[in-house]
């Protein structure tokens, strides 16, 4: 299969046939990922792999709030498997670092390529696609044929950003790159005017009149600036930070609920695979960095969320509008509340609680129970928002989790995941758990066993006076 003459014309895989395109399968490579860079293949575990010939290599996405990586057979089917092995660890290094949910620079461009430049220098360059931005390695060289399409300026621009990128050291973080590029006018302006071509042929660019030949024979855009074919970044990154400030939260909660699970996984085998000393102190700094509980109690609201609910419009994704579509479902969750009803929970904590429900039950809805050894279905009430929801106390026993959790089990069909306040002290529950949970501790409790991986910890603190 022929190749696109793109402005990523350097990051390019050998020739393949259809029938190789059509016989490649990502799950293959998943399952080595997880024999060989265990960290990595936990991080992807839980997102939702989307195959299509609709971007030009892969990428990941957060857009509404749902963590996504796509990907095209037609590149990937063309790398070697080590290659597609360092494009997925490329992908979770950018969930990591929450590229996809927080631009933290303008413009986007420039910081697309100081985040790739960061990461590539955490992967070894044998695992690294041909025309990848590696810190201390040239681009591709032009062959003649290419600088006779684009012009003798255009080449002396690539030339220069390549120039630029050789020069830096590796090891360096984001914001380093980033501030380097922007010290030097003429590399920002070479590869923003390259950003003109990103996604199409030369061929397609001057089709769709976006560049064209000047009486020079040097490549410029409509108004008769430079276009420079510059090397892309090696992913799509364009879905990037189209979030609200609910969906940004949510995915960020999302990732961090991943790097968890993925750490914990890891440090239990003692099986880390490339990812060294420094960066597992920095993962583990990440996942244990705190938290305000109620952020957390809405990550987890978010988090066991279906959709069911009617459209609603976001800013159209121009550059693939068939795959990121200008509209998205609103969501509504389910949830179940067991309100522990021993002497060590106060109603000051039930009111607390209350409190942070009423402003999710726009998008919540929350369904009470008592509970202390049983669980008091006479109890069941629903908050709505805007609705005083009744906290009388109507058991004054021990505490069994088993009973909430077989409650819930059998009301599964009913609800999308349960919360549990609590002062925690009571056995685990133990056997198997269909719904996502969170237990809520009250600020004088503490949970007595160590929660399960699908299980969230939401830590209440005593308001400030």
């Amino acid at each position: 299969m022929p190749k696109n003459n793109t402005a990523n014309d350097a990051l390019i895989s050998k020739e393949v046939s259809q029938a190789e395109v059509d016989a490649f399968e990502l799950s293959p490579h998943l399952i080595h990922l997880m024999m060989e860079e265990p960290f990595f293949a936990h991080v992807l575990r839980g997102i939702e792999k989307i195959r299509t010939t609709k971007i030009p290599t892969a990428g990941v996405s957060a857009s509404t709030g749902d963590v996504k990586f796509w990907w095209n057979p037609e590149f990937l089917a063309g790398l070697p498997a080590s290659q597609v092995k360092g494009l997925l660890k490329h992908e979770c290094y950018h969930l990591v670092f929450e590229h996809t949910t927080t631009r933290r620079h303008e413009p986007h461009i420039i910081w697309n390529y100081a985040t790739d430049l960061a990461i590539n220098s955490l992967i070894a360059e044998r695992e690294l696609p041909e025309g990848g931005l590696i810190p201390g390695k040239a681009f591709t060289p032009l062959t003649a044929e290419q600088i006779a399409q684009m012009g003798e300026k255009a080449a002396e621009r690539y030339n220069m950003v390549s120039a630029k990128i050789a020069s830096f050291p590796k090891n360096k973080h984001s914001e380093w790159y980033f501030a380097e590029l922007m010290k030097d006018p003429e590399v920002k302006n070479a590869i923003e005017s390259g950003e003109k071509m990103a996604g199409k042929s030369l061929a397609q660019a001057l089709a769709d009149g976006d560049v064209q030949i000047d009486e020079d024979g040097n490549l410029v855009d409509a108004d008769g600036n430079p276009v420079t074919l510059v090397p892309g970044t090696s992913d799509e990154h364009s879905e990037w930070d189209q979030l609200t400030e609910e969906e940004r939260e949510l995915v960020n909660g999302k990732i961090k609920q991943a790097l968890e699970n993925a750490v914990k996984e890891c440090d239990s085998r003692n099986s880390w695979g490339s990812v060294g000393a420094e960066m597992r102190g920095k993962l583990r700094e990440m996942i244990t960095r705190e938290i305000p509980w109620q952020s957390v109690l809405k990550q987890f609201c978010g988090m066991s969320r279906r959709a069911d609910r009617a459209s609603s419009i976001r800013r159209i994704n121009r550059k693939y509008a068939g795959i990121h579509p200008g509209n998205y479902r609103d969501y509504k969750a389910n949830i179940a509340v067991y309100l522990d009803q021993s002497g060590s929970v106060s109603d000051s904590d039930l009111e607390l609680l209350a409190g942070e429900l009423a402003g999710l039950a726009k998008r919540v809805e929350f369904t009470l129970f008592n509970f202390d050894t049983s669980v008091d279905e006479k109890s069941e009430r629903v908050l709505k928002k805007g609705r005083p929801v009744r906290l009388e106390r109507t058991r004054c026993g021990g505490t069994d989790f088993r009973c909430v959790q077989d409650h819930a089990n059998k009301n599964s069909g009913r609800f999308d995941g349960y919360l549990v306040l609590t002062d925690g002290y009571a056995p685990d529950p133990g056997g198997a758990n269909r719904l996502k949970r969170g237990w809520v501790i009250v600020p004088t409790g503490q949970l007595q066993f160590r929660k399960s991986n699908r299980d969230f910890l939401i830590q209440m603190k005593t308001p400030a006076k």
